[in-house]
């Protein structure tokens, strides 16, 4: 049986279009480990940039100063924000490095043909796609802060190039976890 991504109907594996929208239908995906191998590298060297690089340059009474992720977690841990700064270091250190780490881990075990539970595999696979959706609230805070504080002369913020190389980390892990094809655990623990 060859699943539908358009309307997710059952088809038999001997067609080439789906029964009820006509859809060309894929039964597996070509390359499907080459190219996550390729967007989790993609995504790690841009990860580099997005934590180096200041996210932000914030202007206060005329002057102007640049801050990284990290150096924003510390500012808003010292002013008293310790919620909203456990928010920002879990979300911009923590789920990408995890979710890069998972994407590498889940890649290497079907390379080297060595999935010994496909279960635990699969539940990993799952939580990728979960923190994914989750991933995107650092670009959300500087976007919301860049729309809302925008004071004249007082107080302005403005995103720094770090805030497009992380987007671009984000947005790059969501496609390569789009591409893993998972029954590639399951094909190897059968064999």
């Amino acid at each position: 049986m060859v699943g539908c991504m358009t309307c997710h109907k059952l088809n038999d594996a001997a067609c080439t279009n789906c029964s009820r929208c006509g859809r060309t239908l894929i039964s597996r995906t070509h390359n499907a480990l080459q190219r996550t191998y390729a967007l989790t590298l993609v995504a790690s060297i841009l990860y580099i940039p997005a934590n180096v690089l200041p996210i932000t340059y914030t202007v206060y009474l005329g002057s102007s100063g640049p801050s990284t992720i990290f150096g924003g977690v510390v500012t808003l841990w010292q002013m008293g924000s310790i919620g909203i700064a456990l928010v920002i270091v879990i979300a911009s250190v923590f789920v990408p490095v995890a979710k890069l780490g998972i994407m590498f881990y889940l890649c290497e075990m079907v390379r080297q043909g060595n999935v010994r539970n496909p279960h635990q595999a699969a539940r990993l696979y799952r939580l990728t796609e979960f923190i994914g959706r989750w991933s995107m609230i650092d670009v959300f805070v500087v976007a919301i802060l860049v729309a809302l504080v925008k004071l004249g002369n007082i107080i302005s913020f403005y995103p720094g190039p770090a805030a497009l190389s992380f987007a671009g980390v984000v947005i790059v892990t969501m496609i390569a976890a789009e591409q893993f094809d998972p029954r590639l655990l399951w094909d190897i623990s059968k064999e």
